[in-house]
């Protein structure tokens, strides 16, 4: 019984295989059957331009491909603008004397300088307005870095029309203290 099902069905598997492989019709039309009694209407001579393919490479690289894509466009840009920056003469000399500095406040200014100098090629590298945007942004905030907002600065005079008292009689051999600053606690 086993033997007479398979041999059934070898011989209807090898029916159709045998008929897979049919050749396509000779003859075959490959136009639209439905549109044959109402040809299209004629392109009118008046159409618009179509643009040059230079053209449409232009307005597709300018459009927005999302977020996450421009954040990545101008995240691979920054990177070439410093890449191409970092062995500027220029800035690795100032990045040397920044880092020969003997104090913190003279660190801080090359730094400052360093970092004008720095921005400035990448810049003058840049070629779209945004890049441009988001150097003085990164500028402004490596400058704000080095600004030390709670170091108590050094007193100024106030402009007024009377003197002020002196703290200490005119020949005394004391010299003025500062009072120290209030405590925050």
């Amino acid at each position: 019984m086993k033997l007479i099902s398979l041999f059934v069905c070898a011989i209807a598997g090898a029916a159709l295989m045998t008929r897979g492989q049919d050749a396509a019709q000779s003859t075959v039309d490959l136009r639209a059957k439905g549109n044959q009694e109402n040809p299209p209407a004629a392109i009118p001579a008046s159409s618009p331009e179509l643009p040059e393919l230079s053209q449409l490479d232009e307005i597709f690289k300018q459009t927005s491909l999302g977020k996450t894509a421009d954040a990545y466009r101008m995240h691979v840009e920054w990177r070439k603008l410093q890449n191409q920056v970092a062995n500027d003469p220029a800035v690795v000399a100032a990045k040397k004397a920044a880092e020969s500095a003997h104090t913190d406040l003279e660190k801080r200014k090359r730094l400052g300088d360093y970092y004008k100098i720095y921005y400035e090629r990448m810049q003058a590298l840049s070629a779209t307005p945004e890049m441009k945007l988001a150097l003085d942004g990164f500028k402004a905030g490596h400058l704000g870095m080095l600004a030390q907002p709670r170091v108590r600065p050094t007193p100024s005079p106030a402009a007024s029309a009377t003197p002020a008292p002196s703290a200490t009689p005119a020949g005394s051999p004391i010299e003025a203290v500062e009072p120290p600053l209030p405590s925050s606690r």
